[in-house]
């Protein structure tokens, strides 16, 4: 072997740098696209649907527990879950009642 072929050999590619910062920010955008956008979508329609429940809504809470909105306050609800069987529960453990056509 001769001393070109090894200096050759010893030096890096041209442009690798580059093709390896374009590949990480290519994954990710990807991967800000396809997991942190939909989250964050999400989240807000389930906070506007938190800020514009109104008594008689039906809702589910995140323990599973099914009932109708009785009355409101600024950061829990009152939920009647059986004749006169009434629980308070946070704002932030309610979701929507996807069982309802009506709200679909």
């Amino acid at each position: 072997m001769n001393t070109f072929t090894l200096l050759q050999a010893a030096q890096p590619a041209q442009g690798g740098g580059w093709s390896m910062w374009v590949m990480l920010l290519l994954i990710f955008v990807v991967m800000w696209f396809f997991m942190i956008r939909p989250q964050r979508k999400q989240q807000k329609e389930l906070e506007n649907f938190r800020n514009a429940l109104k008594k008689g809504d039906k809702v589910v809470t995140i323990g599973g527990i099914y009932g109708t909105v009785s009355e409101i306050k600024e950061n829990t609800v009152l939920i009647e879950v059986d004749n006169n069987v009434k629980i308070r529960v946070s704002k932030q453990a309610l979701v929507k009642d996807f069982t309802d056509p009506a709200q679909q």
